[in-house]
Order: structure tokens, then sequence, then C-alpha cells
């Protein structure tokens, strides 16, 4: 079962911020966008609910120190990503 994945306008930016201050992990960013799709559960992503005021939403994994937050929406098969950046910057 593959996922689809919804960029709001908002996400674009983002994202596109990240990627001017952080090229060198613009083929991380990009590979774990990917997995997101074809297995949103993979164990390199480290998909985990948030709790507290981000209550709903999930994060993945770029690496040890870069996340995506998310929201999963698991009965429609679509996953909308919400924010990216380091631990401190989506929390």
């Amino acid at each position: 079962m593959t996922f689809t994945l919804i960029f709001t306008e908002q996400y674009n930016r983002r994202a596109a911020r990240f990627l001017k201050r952080h090229p060198d992990l613009e083929k991380q960013y990009l590979k774990t966008l990917q997995l997101l799709e074809m297995n949103p559960h993979h164990p390199s992503l480290r998909l985990h609910p948030l709790i507290g005021r981000l209550q709903g939403l999930h994060s993945v994994s770029i690496n040890l120190s870069y996340r995506i937050t998310l929201e999963m929406l698991i009965h429609d098969e679509e996953i909308i990503p919400i924010n990216v950046g380091d631990h401190d910057a989506v929390y």
C-alpha cells in the first residue's frame, strides 16, 4: 500500500527554507519523503506520534538531528507534511 503526500504551500515554503540552509541534506530529505510514500512504518523513519500541544501529529526522522512533523490520515492513505527542521524547530 502506498500513501499520497499532500504538500501545502506553507510546508513548501518551510521545506525550501530548510533546504536553502541545509543543501547537504537534500538527498536524505528526498529519500525520507520517498520512504514515507512507500512505507511510513519503515524502521529507519522512526515514525512516532507526538504528544502535548502537537498531539494528533506524527514525526519522522531525516537523520538523528532533523525531523519532519506530519499529519497522517491513515483511512485515506494520505500524509500531509506540516514542518521540517531540527528537533527544537519542529517541536
